[in-house]
């Protein structure tokens, strides 16, 4: 059984609208919810760089 409730949950918590989510092909949910094999968490200066590199104006 596929656990809509949850997917639609992570979807809203992601910012994910529901057109949006229904519109996505299993692969590209995959993609957006699933870390890559070896990810690490994001670290402080992780961040900073990335922050650095593209700030959003704010």
């Amino acid at each position: 059984m596929t656990p809509w409730a949850e997917m639609l949950r992570t979807a809203a918590a992601l910012g994910i609208t529901p057109e949006a989510f229904w519109r996505l092909s299993l692969r590209e949910w995959r993609m957006l919810v699933e870390a890559p094999a070896g990810a690490e968490p994001l670290g402080r200066v992780g961040l900073e760089r990335m922050m650095e590199g593209w700030p959003d104006g704010g």
